[in-house]
């Protein structure tokens, strides 16, 4: 999946007056936009989008610029009850400019299945919050993969140039996060972090933690023409993907 748009929030502790966002998609927000193509409710079981049935990993195409805006609430109900706040002030950060590529790996049945959700999603697809709508088509042409190597797949995926970025440098290097298990060795260069994004219940806010491992690859160099140049747009949709195995 392609992950682009003028603004994106990927809030994993956000709480209260301060809505923050990780430097790439969480696995809660990737889930959850998942969910919308699919036209899961809130309430829906989240078995098969558990670590033992999918595995994620996202490359860094672009960074984008860390921003926030100040927002107020009128009437904000108490979470002890009684009367409604009159203002309340909160200050909410996102992403500008930024661009991903996911990868998910899983049954092929069930991945083939995500793919034409999210050619033709139940629900309107955002980037964290509802405000942020993707620029880019979310689905890839190419994205059923018969490769259960995340990390390989994201390496040699050919690198996008974003219509946002046309006059900023290509990066010599991309930064990719990418899902591990809690044992076993590391290279001793890769950052490893525990992250608290797992959802469990959307509908109870549940989540459980994952480890992700930090590392830096060399950019492909491989440019797809920018968004103004493609044809690849909306519209154009094939109407029956298909897979062996491997992420989409």
């Amino acid at each position: 999946m392609r992950l682009a748009g003028p603004m994106q929030s990927w809030g994993i502790q956000s709480r209260f007056s301060i809505r923050d966002t990780a430097l790439e998609p969480s696995r809660s927000g990737v889930i959850g936009l998942l969910c919308c193509a699919l036209g899961r409710p809130r309430t829906a079981s989240l078995d098969d989008f558990q670590p033992d049935k999918l595995t994620m990993g996202v490359r860094v195409d672009h960074e984008g610029r860390m921003a926030r805006d100040w927002h107020t609430a009128l009437d904000v109900a108490k979470a002890g009850g009684g009367p409604t706040k009159d203002c309340e002030p909160s200050q909410r950060y996102y992403l500008a400019d930024a661009d991903f590529l996911v990868a998910i790996n899983g049954d092929a049945t069930f991945l083939s299945e995500l793919q034409a959700a999210l050619i033709s999603p139940v629900w309107p697809l955002f980037l964290g919050r509802k405000s942020f709508v993707p620029s880019q088509p979310v689905w890839l042409r190419d994205g059923l993969i018969a490769d259960d190597d995340i990390e390989a797949v994201l390496r040699r995926h050919p690198w996008h140039r974003s219509a946002n970025t046309l006059h900023d440098a290509v990066p010599s290097r991309l930064r990719l996060a990418l899902e591990i298990a809690t044992s076993g060795s590391t290279p001793c260069q890769d950052v490893i972090e525990p992250r608290h994004d797992v959802p469990l219940s959307f509908a109870d806010r549940r989540f459980t933690v994952r480890h992700v491992r930090t590392a830096w690859i060399d950019n492909p160099h491989t440019s797809l023409p920018c968004p103004s140049e493609s044809n690849h747009v909306f519209d154009q949709v094939d109407p029956e993907p298909s897979i062996t195995t491997g992420p989409a």
